[in-house]
Protein backbone atom coordinates (compact mmCIF):
# COMPACT_ATOMS: atom_id res chain seq x y z
CA UNK A 1 0.00 0.00 0.00
CA UNK A 2 1.62 3.61 -1.07
CA UNK A 3 1.34 6.08 0.67
CA UNK A 4 -1.58 8.06 -1.11
CA UNK A 5 -3.85 5.03 -0.82
CA UNK A 6 -3.30 5.22 2.97
CA UNK A 7 -4.36 8.60 3.38
CA UNK A 8 -6.97 8.10 1.37
CA UNK A 9 -8.65 4.75 2.98
CA UNK A 10 -7.96 5.69 6.65
CA UNK A 11 -10.91 7.03 8.32
CA UNK A 12 -12.70 6.67 11.73
CA UNK A 13 -13.69 3.39 11.94
CA UNK A 14 -16.40 2.53 14.22
CA UNK A 15 -17.13 -1.12 13.96
CA UNK A 16 -14.14 -3.71 14.55
CA UNK A 17 -13.75 -7.31 14.41
CA UNK A 18 -12.99 -9.27 17.75
CA UNK A 19 -9.36 -10.90 15.36
CA UNK A 20 -6.48 -10.19 17.26
CA UNK A 21 -3.82 -7.60 16.58
CA UNK A 22 -0.63 -9.72 17.25
CA UNK A 23 1.42 -7.74 19.29
CA UNK A 24 4.45 -7.85 16.93
CA UNK A 25 2.35 -5.44 14.74
CA UNK A 26 1.78 -3.10 17.03
CA UNK A 27 5.64 -2.58 17.83
CA UNK A 28 6.23 -2.39 14.47
CA UNK A 29 3.78 -0.02 13.61
CA UNK A 30 4.87 2.17 17.01
CA UNK A 31 8.48 1.57 16.07
CA UNK A 32 8.07 3.20 12.81
CA UNK A 33 5.89 5.74 14.14
CA UNK A 34 8.75 6.77 16.66
CA UNK A 35 10.52 8.81 13.41
CA UNK A 36 7.36 11.55 13.33
CA UNK A 37 8.33 14.85 13.59
CA UNK A 38 8.65 17.08 16.61
CA UNK A 39 9.93 20.35 17.56
CA UNK A 40 13.72 19.73 18.70
CA UNK A 41 13.02 16.33 18.65
CA UNK A 42 10.81 16.51 21.78
CA UNK A 43 8.65 13.21 21.16
CA UNK A 44 6.20 14.50 23.31
CA UNK A 45 4.20 11.74 23.49
CA UNK A 46 3.64 8.74 25.56
CA UNK A 47 1.50 5.83 24.78
CA UNK A 48 -0.41 3.24 26.39
CA UNK A 49 -1.32 -0.22 24.52
CA UNK A 50 -4.36 -2.58 26.00
CA UNK A 51 -5.23 -6.04 25.02
CA UNK A 52 -6.67 -8.85 26.34
CA UNK A 53 -7.90 -8.94 29.77
CA UNK A 54 -6.46 -5.19 30.76
CA UNK A 55 -8.16 -3.89 27.53
CA UNK A 56 -11.53 -5.82 28.99
CA UNK A 57 -11.32 -4.72 32.54
CA UNK A 58 -11.38 -1.15 30.77
CA UNK A 59 -14.41 -1.59 29.10
CA UNK A 60 -16.13 -3.20 31.63
CA UNK A 61 -15.54 -0.15 33.94
CA UNK A 62 -16.19 2.19 31.45
CA UNK A 63 -19.87 0.45 30.53
CA UNK A 64 -20.62 0.32 34.41
CA UNK A 65 -20.27 3.69 34.42
CA UNK A 66 -22.61 4.41 31.23
CA UNK A 67 -24.80 1.81 32.64
CA UNK A 68 -25.41 3.88 36.30
CA UNK A 69 -25.52 7.15 34.41
CA UNK A 70 -22.31 8.44 36.13
CA UNK A 71 -21.35 11.65 34.98
CA UNK A 72 -18.66 12.72 33.07
CA UNK A 73 -15.22 13.99 34.23
CA UNK A 74 -14.47 17.27 33.98
CA UNK A 75 -12.48 17.88 30.90
CA UNK A 76 -9.30 18.93 31.04
CA UNK A 77 -8.70 20.92 27.44
CA UNK A 78 -11.41 22.11 25.54
CA UNK A 79 -12.30 19.68 22.73
CA UNK A 80 -14.31 22.54 21.03
CA UNK A 81 -14.58 26.38 21.06
CA UNK A 82 -17.71 26.92 23.27
CA UNK A 83 -19.06 29.38 20.53
CA UNK A 84 -17.87 27.55 16.78
CA UNK A 85 -17.84 29.86 14.34
CA UNK A 86 -18.61 29.25 10.07
CA UNK A 87 -17.02 26.99 8.42
CA UNK A 88 -16.55 25.03 11.38
CA UNK A 89 -19.60 24.80 13.03
CA UNK A 90 -21.18 23.89 9.56
CA UNK A 91 -18.83 21.11 8.58
CA UNK A 92 -19.33 19.42 12.59
CA UNK A 93 -22.94 19.47 12.24
CA UNK A 94 -22.69 17.64 8.44
CA UNK A 95 -20.67 15.24 10.28
CA UNK A 96 -23.00 14.73 13.32
CA UNK A 97 -25.74 13.98 10.53
CA UNK A 98 -24.08 11.87 8.28
CA UNK A 99 -22.61 9.57 11.21
CA UNK A 100 -26.51 9.29 12.24
CA UNK A 101 -27.77 8.63 9.17
CA UNK A 102 -25.93 5.68 7.75
CA UNK A 103 -27.05 4.43 11.30
CA UNK A 104 -30.50 4.99 10.63
CA UNK A 105 -30.73 7.46 13.28
CA UNK A 106 -32.61 10.27 13.15
CA UNK A 107 -31.47 13.68 14.66
CA UNK A 108 -34.76 13.88 17.25
CA UNK A 109 -33.98 10.30 18.42
CA UNK A 110 -31.92 11.70 21.30
CA UNK A 111 -31.94 8.15 23.06
CA UNK A 112 -30.47 5.81 19.93
CA UNK A 113 -27.88 8.93 19.57
CA UNK A 114 -26.81 8.05 22.87
CA UNK A 115 -26.46 4.28 22.42
CA UNK A 116 -24.56 4.71 19.65
CA UNK A 117 -22.21 7.39 20.96
CA UNK A 118 -21.67 4.88 24.10
CA UNK A 119 -19.92 2.08 21.90
CA UNK A 120 -17.17 4.57 22.43
CA UNK A 121 -16.71 2.57 25.64
CA UNK A 122 -16.69 -0.57 24.05
CA UNK A 123 -13.84 0.64 21.73
CA UNK A 124 -16.47 -0.12 19.04
CA UNK A 125 -15.71 -3.93 19.63
CA UNK A 126 -11.95 -3.43 18.74
CA UNK A 127 -9.20 -6.24 20.26
CA UNK A 128 -6.69 -3.04 21.23
CA UNK A 129 -6.53 0.34 21.83
CA UNK A 130 -3.74 2.86 22.10
CA UNK A 131 -4.24 6.06 24.76
CA UNK A 132 -1.72 8.58 24.46
CA UNK A 133 -0.81 11.30 27.16
CA UNK A 134 1.10 14.12 26.85
CA UNK A 135 3.44 16.35 29.60
CA UNK A 136 0.80 19.08 31.24
CA UNK A 137 3.87 21.82 31.14
CA UNK A 138 3.34 21.14 27.13
CA UNK A 139 2.55 23.72 25.23
CA UNK A 140 0.73 24.17 21.95
CA UNK A 141 3.31 23.02 19.57
CA UNK A 142 3.94 20.14 21.28
CA UNK A 143 0.34 18.92 21.35
CA UNK A 144 0.73 19.05 17.77
CA UNK A 145 3.72 16.57 17.27
CA UNK A 146 1.13 14.53 19.51
CA UNK A 147 -1.27 15.47 16.08
CA UNK A 148 0.93 14.11 14.24
CA UNK A 149 2.37 11.19 15.87
CA UNK A 150 -1.39 9.52 15.79
CA UNK A 151 -1.57 10.37 12.42
CA UNK A 152 1.59 8.53 11.60
CA UNK A 153 0.12 5.74 13.57
CA UNK A 154 -2.63 5.45 11.67
CA UNK A 155 -1.54 5.63 8.68
CA UNK A 156 1.19 2.88 8.99
CA UNK A 157 -1.79 0.69 10.55
CA UNK A 158 -3.64 0.98 6.90
CA UNK A 159 -0.15 -0.47 6.05
CA UNK A 160 -0.68 -3.36 7.70
CA UNK A 161 -4.11 -3.69 6.57
CA UNK A 162 -5.78 -2.81 10.18
CA UNK A 163 -7.98 0.24 10.64
CA UNK A 164 -8.19 2.31 13.55
CA UNK A 165 -10.56 5.00 15.69
CA UNK A 166 -8.97 8.05 17.22
CA UNK A 167 -11.45 9.12 20.43
CA UNK A 168 -11.27 12.66 22.21
CA UNK A 169 -14.47 11.10 23.71
CA UNK A 170 -11.85 9.11 25.79
CA UNK A 171 -11.02 12.29 28.17
CA UNK A 172 -14.59 12.48 29.72
CA UNK A 173 -13.64 8.94 31.40
CA UNK A 174 -10.36 9.69 32.03
CA UNK A 175 -10.30 8.84 35.48
CA UNK A 176 -11.66 5.03 34.53
CA UNK A 177 -8.55 4.80 32.29
CA UNK A 178 -5.92 6.54 35.11
CA UNK A 179 -7.37 3.32 37.05
CA UNK A 180 -6.42 1.11 34.75
CA UNK A 181 -3.47 2.26 33.43
CA UNK A 182 -1.68 4.54 36.75
CA UNK A 183 -0.10 7.16 34.40
CA UNK A 184 1.89 9.89 36.25
CA UNK A 185 0.21 12.89 37.90
CA UNK A 186 2.16 14.97 35.31
CA UNK A 187 0.47 13.39 31.99
CA UNK A 188 -2.76 14.23 31.04
CA UNK A 189 -4.95 12.13 28.39
CA UNK A 190 -5.44 13.88 25.19
CA UNK A 191 -6.93 10.81 23.50
CA UNK A 192 -7.80 6.75 23.10
CA UNK A 193 -7.72 5.09 19.96
CA UNK A 194 -9.35 1.71 18.87
CA UNK A 195 -7.06 -0.50 16.47
CA UNK A 196 -8.28 -3.52 14.65
CA UNK A 197 -9.73 -5.44 11.92
CA UNK A 198 -12.92 -3.30 10.10
CA UNK A 199 -16.32 -5.25 11.01
CA UNK A 200 -17.60 -4.75 7.22
CA UNK A 201 -21.07 -5.31 8.16
CA UNK A 202 -21.38 -1.76 10.81
CA UNK A 203 -22.60 1.23 7.80
CA UNK A 204 -21.01 3.99 7.56
CA UNK A 205 -21.24 7.45 5.27
CA UNK A 206 -17.46 8.09 4.41
CA UNK A 207 -17.06 12.57 5.56
CA UNK A 208 -16.34 14.87 2.68
CA UNK A 209 -14.18 17.29 2.39
CA UNK A 210 -13.67 20.61 1.95
CA UNK A 211 -12.85 21.73 -1.65
CA UNK A 212 -9.16 22.60 -1.93
CA UNK A 213 -9.76 26.32 -2.56
CA UNK A 214 -11.58 26.42 0.85
CA UNK A 215 -8.51 25.47 2.74
CA UNK A 216 -5.57 26.09 0.34
CA UNK A 217 -4.63 29.38 -0.89
CA UNK A 218 -1.66 29.07 -3.27
CA UNK A 219 0.69 32.38 -3.68
CA UNK A 220 3.04 32.91 -7.23
CA UNK A 221 2.96 30.93 -10.27
CA UNK A 222 4.49 28.41 -12.81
Amino acid sequence: MDVYEAVMSRRAVRGFTDQQVPRAVLERVLCAAAWAPSGSNLQPWHAYVLTGRPLAELKRRAGERVATGDPWDEREYEMYPAALKSPYRERRSAFGHERYSALGISHEDWEARQRAASANWDCFGAPAALFCYIDRDLGRPQWSDVGMYLQTVMLLLRAEGRHSCPQMAWSVYRKTVEEVLSPPDELILFCGMSIGFEDVTVGYSRTGRAALDETVTFVGSY
